[in-house]
Parts: structure tokens; sequence; C-alpha cells
């Protein structure tokens, strides 16, 4: 386990060891950990540049405010948008284009609890913020990233560690029953996983990190709506129900924030390509082991005490991997983007179809 005290150490040496003008892009950055780390990134960097992509302007010109008082001279642009379509995230990632040569860090948090609700692009609400829209980010921006210094890395917040077999006949989970929480989970973890895995095997210069949060009271039971976000609330109510307060359930927003903006920044999770990226390592911090079991691999599973996945999930993600299920779930991904835009993107790079 990574002390808060190592995270916190870590985090204060951002301004002395990483460059000013960072570029952040936060995807989900209008509530929950998403701002939780913004803030956090702001407070601890100097003169940020920043994206927020939410829908809630309300939201971001509050949250903006608050970073403009922890780092007067931070940039922040909001960029208002529904993630859930793929159409969506290409016009986002082209307004960033447009404007950036670079991007050191892209912050994928964007989700809903909701399962058995279609997009407009005939994908499932849940995978689409949580998979398709995530990877969409990365495969379009992640020319940007390999073009930054000093940080180059990528941290999609979900379950990682918490992985399970995949559905093969069912990328979408169209098939299988909301109530099967657990396996659509584990399901849409590895499916996470691999995505990454595909894309980093053209970007050894890049890190890209899936984690768990824990327990984040985010408010998301309550935002959200469908009979799964109902049936996980009745859950949460009656594991609440163990604990003598919510306190001792759930891990401080403010904490999480810390915890996620050393993930975006600690040299413990570095590139494929050996280079060490980000804050110095302290004395007792290091370097993590990748979703093949390796220290310093590029692509990493990581839960709530940002220590990397057990023996048990790696040996599940190096079965599912011997069956060829890596190139399958890229395979249904470049699918599905090839189905909604037009575009397809083979391992090579963007490629018309």
């Amino acid at each position: 386990m990574v002390s808060h005290s190592a995270v916190q150490a870590s985090n204060a040496l951002i301004a002395s060891s990483l460059p000013s003008h960072l570029v952040a892009v936060f995807v989900g950055a209008t509530s929950g950990i998403g701002e939780a780390t913004l803030k956090q990134f702001a407070k601890h960097t100097r003169e940020p540049r920043v994206y927020l992509v939410g829908r809630s302007q309300a939201a971001a010109d509050r949250i903006i405010s608050e970073c403009k008082t922890l780092t007067p001279l931070g940039n922040y642009t909001f960029i208002k948008a529904d993630v859930s379509l793929i159409r969506v995230v290409d016009d986002v990632c082209k307004q960033i284009v447009d404007r950036e040569k670079a991007v050191n860090i892209l912050f994928l948090s964007a989700g809903v609890i909701e399962l058995k609700t279609g997009t407009s692009e005939n994908l499932d609400l849940s995978l689409a913020l949580t998979i398709y829209s995530r990877t969409r980010f990365i495969v379009n921006l992640l020319p940007l990233l390999q073009a930054a210094p000093a940080l180059r890395r990528v941290v999609t917040v979900f379950a990682g560690t918490k992985e399970g077999p995949i559905f093969p006949n069912d990328f979408g989970c169209d098939k299988v029953s909301l109530f099967n929480i657990h396996s659509i989970r584990g399901h849409m973890c590895s499916m996470i996983d691999f995505s990454l895995e595909a894309i980093a095997k053209d970007a050894p210069s890049v890190s890209f990190i899936h984690d768990y949060p824990g327990f984040v009271d985010t408010g998301i039971f309550e935002k959200t709506s469908g009979a799964l976000a109902s049936v996980v609330r009745g859950v949460s109510k009656v594991s609440d129900a163990l604990f003598r307060s919510r306190r001792e359930r759930y891990i401080p927003i403010e904490q999480s924030g810390e915890r996620h903006l050393f993930l975006a920044t600690s040299a413990r999770y570095g590139p494929a390509n050996g280079e060490v990226l980000g804050t110095p390592l302290g004395r007792e911090v290091a370097p993590a082991r990748d979703s093949c079991g390796k220290v310093g691999g590029g692509v990493y599973v990581v839960d709530e005490n940002l220590e990397s996945a057990s023996p048990e999930v790696e040996k599940l993600l190096g079965q599912m991997r011997q069956d060829g299920m890596r190139e399958k779930v890229w395979k249904h991904t470049e699918g599905e983007f090839n189905r909604i835009t037009g575009l397809m993107r083979d391992m090579e790079g963007l490629i018309d179809s």
C-alpha cells in the first residue's frame, strides 16, 4: 500500500520536479473524482493549461473560479459536451488538437451506473461512457500525448483490479441480465485493460493506468437512473448498514483527488520504453507491476491502495490474452467506431475505411 503521507509528499514535488505549463484534459471533471483531481492538479502545478469536458456550464464556472483561486496563472477552458456520443468526442478532440501541440495528462472519469439504456449511436450508455468514449479520446489525442515533454500519462477511473471473464459473444452487454452486476463489471474492466494494451503497443512512451478508486462518496448513485442504478443503490444501503457510519466506509473526496493526482504524476507508473517520467519516487515507493505482471510495462491496473493487480487477476488476463481476447476486443471496438463515424483505427493508427 502506498501511504497517504507518501502520496502527499509526491504531490508536493510536482511544482519543483515537473515543468510549468503542463497541459491536462479532464473528461468528466464537473463533479466527483474528476473535479477533486482537477483541483489538486491546480493546487500543485505551475501555470497549467487545463481543458474541462463535461455537461454542466454552472459547475464548470464554479470549478474554474475555485481553480483560479488556487493557481491564478492557470488557464482553464471548459468544453460543454455529451461525451457518451463518439461523434461528439471527435469534435471535442478536434477543438483541443487545434489549440495544443502536446497533452501531458488525459484524465477520464465520466460515467453513469445505467445499463440497458441506449445512446443515439446504438451503444449502451454506461459502456459508451466507460469504454468506447474513453478509448476514442485516447486514440484521438494519442499524437499529442506522444509529443509531450516531461510527462505522458492516461488515467481512466473505473474498477481496475476487479476484472472478470469477457462475454465473447456479447461485448456490448446486450444479452446479459442487468442483475449480474459483478460479471458485468468484470467484463467491462477486462475490456478496458485490453483496449489500453492494444493502444499501448504503438505508444511505448505513454503510460496508461486503469484504477479502482475504492468507495468514494461522489453521489453517482443519486445522479443516475434506471434499473441497475436502483439495484446498486439498494446494495449500497444494505452495505452501509454494516458500518457504524458512512465515514468508515467511504474515502474522503479530497483524499481521492490526491491519490489520483499521484497516479497522474508519479514516476511509479512509467512508460514501456523505460523513461523515468513524473515526480521522483520516495523511499517507500517502488516502480509498479504492469497488467502482465512485469515491472514498468506501461499499462497498469491499480487498486484503491495504489497497488498493482493481484496474481489471480494477472493470471486471468494472461489466459484471456492467450485466447486472443485482446485482439477480439480491439476488433470489436474498431467495428463500432467504423459503424458510427466511418473512421477506423487499426494497430498502426487512424485510417480512412
